[in-house]
C-alpha cells in the first residue's frame, strides 16, 4: 500500500442542508502533504452507507435531533459502524472513523455510554474545551494546550457518562466542555477515544477561520446573528475567529493528527507485511 492507494468514505450527515463542514473536511483531505482518494455518502438524505473498501471514515455534523431516524438510514449506518468495530476486533488491517457533532451524538447513543438529550439552550460559538487526563496525553490531541478552543454549533449534548459502560466498551472521555461556575448545569463530554481507531468530538474540528470569517461578514449572515445572539455576542465570535491561537490552532491539529495516525499506522502495517493485501 502507498500513500494514493488510501481511500476516505466521507460520511455526510446534513441531510441535504447547505452547510461548511463537508467543504472543510475535503479542504483538509486535499492539502495533506499525502495523497488520499476519497468519496461522500450522503447518508441520511439518500441512505448511501460505504462499503468496507475505504481505509478511513470522517462522519460530519448535521441538523436535528441525534435520536431522530427513519427506521432505514439509520438502522442501516449503525449496522455499518458495528461491522467497521467489528472487523477493527478481527483483523490486522484497521478502519478508521472520526465522528464529529451530530455524528458524535449518535454514535455515543448507540453505543450508550452516557446520556444524548437536549440543552437548556443553544451552544454557539468559539468555547474553551478542557481536556481530561486521557485527553492531554491522547495522541490526537497532544499538541494542543490543556484548554484549547473550538467551534460548537449545538442544540443537544452528551452528559451523564456511564463510567461502568465506558470501562467495558474500553473507551476514554477526552475533553470536557467549558466551566460554568454560575449555573449548575451538568458538563458535557466533549471527545471519546472510543477505540484506538475510533475517535470523536462533539465541537467541530473541521471549522476554518477563513470560511467562518467569511460566512459570518455576509450581511443577511451578520443580520441573523446579531438577532438571535446579540451585537456583543457577535463582535465577541468575530474576535475570536481572528484570534490565530484559537479555532486556528484546533483547525490545523485535529483532524490532520488523526489523518496521519491512521495513514501512518496503515503504512506501517503494509511496510512489515510480506505480501500485499
Amino acid at each position: 500500500m502507498y500513500c494514493s492507494d488510501i481511500k476516505v468514505a466521507i460520511l455526510d450527515m446534513y441531510l441535504n442542508y447547505p452547510n461548511m463542514g463537508r467543504k472543510n473536511i475535503t479542504d483538509i483531505l486535499d492539502n495533506q502533504i499525502f495523497p488520499l482518494e476519497y468519496k461522500i455518502y450522503n447518508i441520511r438524505g439518500a441512505n448511501e452507507v460505504p462499503s468496507m473498501d475505504h481505509d478511513i471514515y470522517i462522519a460530519t455534523g448535521g441538523p436535528g435531533s441525534p435520536l431522530d431516524g427513519d427506521g432505514v438510514w439509520d438502522k442501516n449506518y449503525f449496522e455499518f459502524i458495528d461491522e467497521v468495530r467489528a472487523w477493527n476486533k478481527k483483523k490486522t488491517k484497521k478502519k478508521y472513523v472520526f465522528f464529529i457533532c451530530h455524528s458524535f451524538q449518535m454514535i455515543t447513543n448507540h453505543f450508550k455510554l452516557g446520556v444524548v438529550c437536549r440543552r437548556n439552550s443553544n451552544a454557539f460559538g468559539i468555547y474553551p474545551i478542557h481536556k481530561t487526563e486521557d485527553g492531554i496525553t491522547d495522541d490526537i490531541l497532544i499538541k494542543l494546550p490543556d484548554v484549547f478552543y473550538a467551534v460548537e454549533s449545538r442544540d443537544w449534548q452528551v452528559v451523564r457518562p456511564d463510567m461502568e459502560a465506558i470501562r467495558a466498551f474500553g473507551a476514554k472521555i477526552l475533553c470536557l466542555e467549558k466551566i460554568r461556575e454560575h449555573v449548575e448545569f451538568e458538563r458535557a463530554i466533549m471527545a471519546f477515544r472510543f477505540s484506538k481507531e475510533m475517535i470523536g468530538t462533539q465541537f467541530h474540528p473541521e471549522a476554518d477561520i477563513i470560511s467562518l470569517y467569511e460566512n459570518y461578514m455576509q450581511p443577511e449572515k451578520q443580520r441573523q446573528l446579531k438577532e438571535q445572539y446579540g451585537e456583543r455576542k457577535f463582535m465577541q465570535i468575530i474576535e475570536n475567529i481572528r484570534d490565530p491561537y484559537k479555532i486556528n490552532l484546533t483547525y490545523r491539529i485535529i483532524l490532520p493528527a488523526f489523518l496521519r495516525y491512521a495513514v501512518s499506522n496503515l503504512l506501517y502495517l503494509n511496510s512489515n507485511s510480506k505480501s500485499s493485501w
